[in-house]
């Protein structure tokens, strides 16, 4: 895993991020099962609802681009600490990596925490609490 690399590609997409309301870019880039890289940024609207968060963006990018699970994830903006997703974007990350799938949460200034998705989301809702 070249972590240096997925965060290179989340700081990249960051730039293109769309936050002209909150004035917070943050890019997120994964790395998926099939080796690729995704990277997604996020895309405000004046309808705050309708925007989409940067992990989303990438995981969405993912399954268009065919990739199937997340093998590892980055996610970075400015602040005075690694971000970490929200908790739409945490648990939409549960869909598509198992609990001990690394993330590394980054800031611009060089901050990073390594964390799982499990350590994001515990008792996170999944398939098999649907009901039958």
């Amino acid at each position: 895993m070249d972590w240096n690399e997925l965060i290179a590609a989340a700081c990249m997409s960051r730039i293109h991020a769309y936050a002209p309301y909150s004035g917070f870019a943050v890019g997120a880039a994964v790395l998926a099962d099939n080796g690729q890289l995704y990277a997604g940024c996020n895309v405000e609207n004046a309808s705050y609802g309708l925007g989409n968060c940067a992990e989303r963006t990438a995981v969405f990018n993912m399954v268009a681009g065919g990739g199937k699970r997340i093998a590892a994830m980055a996610v970075i903006a400015s602040g005075d600490r690694a971000v970490a997703p929200c908790g739409a974007c945490r648990q939409v990350l549960t869909e598509f990596a198992d609990a001990d799938t690394p993330v590394m949460l980054a800031n611009l200034t060089g901050q990073t925490k390594l964390v799982t998705i499990g350590e994001l989301l515990p008792y996170a809702f999944e398939k098999g609490d649907l009901p039958s």
